[in-house]
C-alpha cells in the first residue's frame, strides 16, 4: 500500500478530478486484475485502448484511474488523474509504487539487435561467480540471485519488471543486469529507471514490422543512452557503424570496445575453433569457452561493464574464461559416432545468421558440409524473410527452410516469402519442409561424418507457436533424439 500523491512523483499530469490524499493497495495495466483499492492505468496500446475499460475497473472497485482522457461519466468515489502520456506515466507510477529498487541496487542495460541475452546472462554469471548476489532480466530467463522466474517478454511490462527489481533488493541483490529491448523502449516500460550503466552491442535489420523504418530502430534505440545520468557508464561497440552515434548525446561516461581499432577495451582474436576463443583483452592473453568473433564481440562488452563498475582486471579475465554463455546461443552436440556437430542458435536476423555462419565456417577443419535448418517467424518483418533465406543458402553448402514459430500465418506462404530472396544458385541448395522436426530429420540424414549441422532461430525456446496455441518443441533436444537414432 502506497500513498497516491508518493506514487504520482515525476508523472506529468494534465489535471486531477477527486482527491489525492488516498492509499492505493495495488498498481494495475491489465484491468481483468482491478480490485478494491487498485489503481489502474489506461493506456492506448498497439491493438487496443483500455480506456475502454475505464467503467468497468471502476465498478469493481478501483480507488485511482490515470489516462489520457477522461471518461464522460466521473464516479464520485474515484480519483481520475489525466496525464501527458499514459506509458510513460506508467514507468514512472511503478517505480514509485515499488519503492524505487533501481536506486536500491546497480541495475545496467543491455540494448542492440544481437548479443544482449549473452551479455546479460556473462555479467550475470560473472558478478555472481565474483561473489555478489545478482538479478537477471532476459529473453531466456530471469532469475532472482539463485532463483529462476519463467521470463515472458525480453523486458517485462512497468509492473512485473519493478516488482521483479523490488523482490531482487529484498533477497539481498546488489547488482542487476537486464536485456532492454527497443519495443520496452519505445513503449516506455523502462521510464523511471535508475540506470548505473549501458551497453550497445550492435544493431542490424530487425523488428522493422513494429519500427517501419530503420532510422526509427536506430533513434529509439540511442534514445536509451540519451535518457542516461552523468553518474552512470555508456559503453558502445567501436566496429559497429553507429556505435559512435549510440553514446552522441549522452551525458553518461563514454567507453568503447572493439576488435579493429583503438578502445577503451581492445581485444584480438589470435584463436577461434570448438575448444573456444583465445584472445587478448588489453594485452592479457586468455582462453574463453565460448566460440566466434561474435562471442568475442560480447566478452569484450563484458569485460569493460566490469571495469566500469569497479571490478579488478585480473578477476575479472579468470572468472569470465571458464564461464559458459546463455541457452540456445551457438549451444552445440557432438554426435558419439559419426561426429556429426549439431549448432542450435537463436540467430533469426540477417546478420546474426551470417555471424553464426562465418563462424561455422572458420571452425572447419577440411570439406566438411554446412547444413542449416532455418525458418522466420509468423507475424513478424516480412522484409527479412528474403535476406535470411539469402544468407542461409550463400553461407551453408545445403540449407533446409522451415517453420519458425508461424503463429497466425500459413507457413508454407512464409516458406514463399523466404523463396523471393533466392538467385539461381542459391535455389540449387536448398530444400523446404513446413514441419520442424522433419526438416531437422532431413538434416541429419544428408549430414556425412563431422558435417555440422546448424538449426537456427528459436534457440532457447521450448515451444512453436501455431494459430495461437504454443505447442511443446525444443530443437535441442529434437537433435538429440536424432543423434539416437543414428546409433539405432
Amino acid at each position: 500500500m502506497a500513498n497516491l500523491q508518493d506514487i504520482l512523483y515525476k508523472v506529468s499530469i494534465r489535471q486531477v478530478h477527486g482527491g489525492l490524499a488516498r492509499e492505493v493497495h495495488d498498481v494495475q495495466i491489465d484491468s481483468r486484475k482491478v480490485g478494491p483499492g487498485s489503481l489502474f492505468i489506461a493506456q492506448k496500446g498497439t491493438h487496443t485502448d483500455s480506456h475502454q475499460y475505464i467503467p468497468q475497473v471502476t465498478a469493481a472497485g478501483a480507488a485511482v484511474v490515470i489516462c489520457e482522457e477522461l471518461p464522460a461519466l466521473l464516479a464520485d468515489d474515484v480519483t481520475y488523474v489525466q496525464v501527458e502520456n499514459s506509458a510513460a506515466a506508467a514507468g514512472h507510477i511503478a517505480h514509485n509504487f515499488f519503492g524505487h529498487p533501481s536506486e536500491r541496487l546497480r541495475l545496467v542495460g543491455v540494448t542492440g539487435t544481437n548479443g544482449k541475452t549473452t551479455i546479460a546472462t556473462l555479467l550475470y554469471k560473472l558478478f555472481t561467480a565474483l561473489g555478489y548476489k545478482c538479478g537477471l532480466l532476459s529473453t531466456v530467463q530471469n532469475h532472482i540471485g539463485d532463483r529462476i522466474v519463467e521470463a515472458t517478454h525480453t523486458t517485462p511490462d512497468p509492473i512485473q519488471l519493478n516488482s521483479l527489481l523490488k523482490n531482487m533488493v529484498e533477497e539481498g541483490c546488489t547488482y542487476a543486469f537486464m536485456e532492454t529491448s527497443s519495443h520496452a523502449i519505445h513503449q516506455q516500460r523502462i521510464a523511471g529507471l535508475h540506470y548505473a550503466g549501458g551497453v550497445f552491442s550492435n544493431i542490424t535489420h530487425d523488428h522493422l514490422d513494429y519500427h517501419k523504418t530503420f532510422d526509427e530502430y536506430i533513434r529509439v534505440k540511442k534514445s536509451f543512452f540519451d535518457s542516461l545520468p552523468s553518474s552512470s557508464f555508456a559503453i558502445s561497440n567501436a566496429d559497429d557503424k553507429r556505435g559512435a552515434v549510440m553514446l552522441q548525446n549522452t551525458n553518461a561516461k563514454k567507453y568503447f570496445y572493439s576488435l579493429k581499432t583503438v578502445a577503451d577495451f581492445k581485444g584480438k582474436i589470435l584463436e577461434n575453433n570448438l575448444t573456444g576463443l583465445v584472445m587478448t583483452v588489453n594485452d592479457q592473453e586468455v582462453h574463453f569457452r565460448l566460440i566466434g568473433e561474435f562471442n568475442a564481440y560480447n566478452l569484450l562488452a563484458v569485460y569493460g561493464a566490469a571495469i566500469c563498475l569497479g571490478e579488478e582486471k585480473a578477476e575479472i579475465l579468470r572468472c569470465l574464461s571458464v564461464l559458459s554463455g546463455a541457452e540456445g546461443r551457438f549451444d552445440y552436440i557432438i554426435s558419439p559416432n559419426e561426429r556429426i556437430v549439431g549448432v542450435v542458435d537463436y540467430a533469426h536476423t540477417p546478420d546474426a545468421l551470417i555471424n553464426v555462419l562465418a563462424t561455422i565456417q572458420k571452425l572447419r577443419k577440411g570439406h566438411e558440409q554446412i547444413i542449416t535448418v532455418v525458418g522466420c517467424g509468423g507475424d513478424r518483418d516480412k522484409t527479412k524473410r528474403p535476406l535470411m533465406a539469402a544468407a542461409a543458402c550463400e553461407y551453408s553448402d545445403k540449407a533446409i527452410f522451415t517453420s519458425d514459430n508461424p503463429r497466425s500465418e500459413d507457413p508454407e506462404q512464409i516458406l514463399l516469402d523466404m523463396e523471393e530472396g533466392l538467385n539461381t544458385a542459391a535455389k540449387r541448395k536448398y530444400s523446404k519442409i513446413a514441419d520442424r522436426k522433419e526438416a531437422i530429420r532431413m538434416a541429419i540424414n544428408l549430414a556425412r561424418p563431422e558435417d555440422i549441422v546448424l538449426i537456427a532461430g528459436k534457440g532457447h525456446e521450448k515451444y512453436q507457436e501455431i494459430k495461437g496455441v504454443k505447442y511443446p518443441f525444443d530443437d535441442k533436444q529434437i537433435l538429440l533424439e536424432m543423434f539416437d537414432l543414428l546409433r539405432k
